[in-house]
């Protein structure tokens, strides 16, 4: 069989000899299309003609992903969606698992986890979309940058993704409770303070909360940088020793805040 792949930067089609049989194996939409009537074979090649939408550089790793040789490299998300609409216009089930794989690597939950969500989104990819919302608690979601992907995704998913955002950071907030042995030696050092909890936690429900409300997780409010920021901006020059000693409070208020619902 030959198929023939036109493009809008192809001067002439493209032609892929492929093998009838791996076609019906792998899509049921060409399972279809073979049992219907066929046209007339070429009378050079004695071969079938089937042209396609698709241009070759889709065409061409798509087909490597049905045969059964290495899957080729897709380095980029702008190739990866082009290849899983394809997958997914030809219902080939076994590449476009293959290909959900690849969507939710390391480097690009890392780099563009809003886009992932997205994308994830569209394909009605919900495991994919649930770990890819995990990552967007790292962004300000409404300051991530505007991807085509969003065009294709409802409302309502869209609208999951900042309710958990939202409804974290809420939670995560309530939890900014001081114990009753929080104290500074200076803070606390007068007769007037002696309940107060320390002037850096004051500063640390102040800056904490800001932040979660843009990236509802922990990984920044619970860093030395951040603490000694809140810390210096109290005013008092031993917070920073009561910040240190408080170390077992904070890693079990991080541990609580972690254990919060982190997906949609």
């Amino acid at each position: 069989m030959r198929t023939s792949s036109y493009g809008p930067d192809d001067a002439r089609p493209t032609d892929f000899r492929v093998h009838r049989c791996i076609l019906r194996a792998g899509s049921p939409f060409f399972q279809t299309m073979f049992s219907l009537p066929q046209p007339e074979c070429d009378t050079a090649e004695r071969l079938p003609v089937l042209d396609v939408a698709e241009p070759a550089a889709v065409l061409d790793p798509l087909l490597r992903f049905l045969y059964p040789v290495p899957d080729p490299e897709l380095p980029t998300l702008d190739m990866l969606v082009t290849i899983m609409f394809a997958a997914s216009k030809y219902d080939m089930a076994a590449v476009m698992d293959r290909l959900r794989v690849l969507l939710v690597a390391p480097a690009f939950l890392e780099t563009a986890p809003v886009r992932v969500f997205a994308i994830a989104s569209r394909f009605e990819l919900e495991e994919e979309a649930k770990l890819a919302s995990r990552h967007t608690l790292r962004v300000h979601v409404l300051d991530a940058p505007l991807c085509e992907d969003l065009r294709h995704i409802s409302a309502y998913a869209y609208h999951r993704l900042l309710e958990l955002h939202r409804q974290r950071g809420d939670a995560a907030r309530q939890l900014l409770c001081a114990p009753d042995g929080l104290r500074c030696m200076q803070c606390n050092g007068s007769q007037y303070n002696a309940v107060a909890p320390p002037k850096w936690w004051g500063e640390f429900v102040a800056q904490a909360g800001e932040e979660l409300r843009s990236r509802p997780t922990s990984d920044v409010i619970f860093s030395l940088k951040f603490l000694m920021q809140c810390a210096h901006a109290s005013g008092c020059p031993r917070c920073p020793g009561s910040i240190l000693e408080s170390y077992i409070f904070l890693d079990a208020l991080k541990a609580k805040i972690d254990a919060l619902p982190s997906t949609i």
